[in-house]
């Protein structure tokens, strides 16, 4: 047989996350499924009918992969390896660079199953290394696919992925309707499309909240509450808990906030995932600060975070809202000189920030200019903030911005 069917096997389970237990399910055991990826096992026809169940694939296609392989094959399936391999150690960069080069192998070969596996890892790769707009591009090869249109799951995925992407860009009606058409799909009837689901929901959620849409964001907090059971994962549940923190705090509602985030502390490891740990810390004392809980668990919180992303190594993005954190601490304890400094060096590099954050730098920037008597920058700076959530389409915070702008005029600045 060769090494083609293993090495495809072990292609197909590590794109999905799974291990050879899970892959293997109530049938086969994890030794077992070791020993069809090494090739000391031929697979059976069940056998192949199992695990195409597992994969959602068809099993004619997990039969194409028994027998000799091309080069075009051994060459895709190292490059997938190794950028599933980047992936798993984070060098984003490597991990889109192998995967792009791994699709277009498969794509010459006119295997479409792993030219699909392939850009989608190669488009979350470039999201996490903060490539957003090439994300974005190749995203759209993917919902135009045959394979998507024709898949509930994969089309779940692709628009999933679309809404966080448009999210990252600042782009939140498109990110609200990515994520609508990617909810609407359901869960599913695998863990994998599950997952999906959880995870299209939560990005709905961050997006109708940056958009200023909290009631219908709360509508979909209580179905992600209600997925959670004494059987969710824990770092499932606790991201589910932070995503439902979120929206409580910027209600207003700062007990339920603190409870759910308390509960996501609890729940969230760094051990397990360091780079989503970082992100925790860092929405966690955004929120509370946002909601003025200025004490020392929103300071370990932007510790936290600062020293997480110094770890896992942060986007410019990411390096200049960790320091917005450290901004709106020195701006909420009165200390103005330490503030503006960090506020001033932030708005000269707004254009790497999404327009939504870029604005509450620069509304932020005029808090503390106004807070330091220096009303005709703050103006500027109330100006340019209304401007980037309209932009945005964040609208609830444009109108904030302008209340500002007309409380400065209104006392003669």
């Amino acid at each position: 047989m060769g090494s083609s069917f293993g090495d495809r096997l072990k292609q197909e389970r590590l794109a999905r996350h799974l291990t050879q237990a899970e892959l293997g399910g109530d049938l086969y055991s994890a030794s077992y499924i070791s020993l069809l990826e090494n090739a000391h096992r031929e697979p059976t026809v069940d056998i192949i009918q199992q695990l195409a169940r597992q994969l959602q694939l068809t099993p004619s296609s997990v039969a194409d992969w028994v027998g000799s392989s091309t080069a075009e094959d051994s060459g895709a399936l190292r490059l997938s390896l190794c950028a599933q391999q980047s992936w798993d150690t984070r060098d984003y960069l490597g991990a889109a660079t192998n995967a792009k080069a791994a699709a277009a192998l498969a794509q010459a070969n006119k295997d479409q199953v792993t030219w699909w596996n392939m850009t989608f890892l190669a488009t979350n790769s470039l999201l996490r290394h903060g490539d957003n707009c090439e994300a974005i591009a190749v995203l759209q090869t993917l919902l135009d696919h045959p394979l998507t249109l024709e898949s509930d799951a994969l089309s779940l995925r692709a628009h999933q992925v679309m809404a966080a992407a448009m999210l990252a860009q600042g782009c939140l009606q498109e990110s609200i309707e990515h994520g609508i058409l990617a909810v609407s799909i359901g869960s599913g009837d695998s863990a994998e499309e599950f997952g999906s689901y959880l995870m299209a929901l939560q990005t709905l959620i961050g997006s109708l909240t940056e958009a200023g849409r909290l009631d219908e964001a709360w509508i979909h907090t209580m179905a992600l509450a209600d997925a959670v059971t004494d059987s969710t994962p824990a770092q499932m549940a606790g991201e589910i808990h932070w995503v439902i923190g979120n929206v409580a705090f910027i209600r207003q509602d700062i007990r339920t906030g603190l409870e759910h985030h308390a509960q996501a502390s609890r729940l969230l490891s760094p051990a397990s995932d360091l780079s989503r740990w970082a992100q925790f810390n860092k929405a966690t004392a955004w929120v509370r600060l946002m909601a003025g809980v200025v004490e020392p668990a929103t300071l370990q919180a932007i510790e936290r975070s600062e020293l997480a992303h110094s770890v896992v190594g942060a986007t410019p993005a990411e390096t200049l809202e960790v320091s917005m954190l450290r901004a709106r601490w020195h701006y909420l304890n009165n200390e103005l000189p330490e503030a503006l400094t960090l506020l001033e060096t932030i708005e000269e590099q707004k254009d790497q920030l999404a327009p939504h954050i870029a604005g509450d730098s620069a509304l932020l920037l005029g808090n503390a200019l106004q807070a330091a008597d220096r009303n005709a920058e703050a103006f500027t700076a109330y100006t340019n903030a209304q401007a980037r959530y309209t932009q945005a389409g964040a609208i609830d915070r444009a109108a904030a911005a302008q209340d500002f702008l007309a409380q400065l005029e209104l006392s003669g600045a």
